[in-house]
């Protein structure tokens, strides 16, 4: 690759990510969805300042919203402003994804979960996930299959 240019989704672009997601939902499909920001916000990405563990996205009136996700305002950067950390932020969808992704979550009973937030050709992307909840049988036995791999993979290094 050049210099310069990055793969989508790489860790040297990613800004945060929800790992408890992949713990509490079988994610379905995967969706990128630009960010309505402000200049402080972006200011906060750029250093890395993102939390989107507690945060989850909305349909509301034919529009998409990500809700509880934390941008930590940088003292340098909103000298000026009232920075809300935790403001209800826009997503930039196509019509057409948000008519499809209606219908996902009001008929067939899907979940809206923020997966990663990472940079692609200097905009701020977010990574969505159209998600069904796991219970809590789920949740033990991907645990114990994990735990497994992970046994497995130690005994088959000790052998070699």
């Amino acid at each position: 690759m050049a210099a310069g240019k990055r793969k989508a989704g790489t860790p040297d672009n990613v800004i945060a990510e929800n790992r408890k997601a992949r713990h509490d939902f079988f994610i379905e499909e995967r969706i990128e969805a630009g960010l309505a920001l402000e200049g402080w916000e972006v200011k906060s990405l750029r250093a890395g300042r993102a939390n989107l563990t507690e945060s989850y996205a909305l349909l509301k009136d034919g529009e998409a919203f990500l809700i509880g996700a934390h941008f930590a305002p940088l003292a340098s950067a909103s000298t000026h402003v009232k920075p809300d950390p935790t403001r209800t932020r826009k997503l930039l969808l196509h019509r057409r994804e948000l008519d499809r992704l209606i219908g996902a979550v009001e008929r067939k009973g899907y979940t809206l979960v923020p997966l990663s937030l990472y940079w692609q050709r200097g905009r701020a992307k977010l990574a969505l996930g159209l998600a069904r909840g796991k219970k809590q049988h789920d949740k033990r036995a991907a645990d114990k299959d994990r735990d497994w791999q992970r046994q497995k993979q130690r005994l088959l290094r000790r052998e070699g």
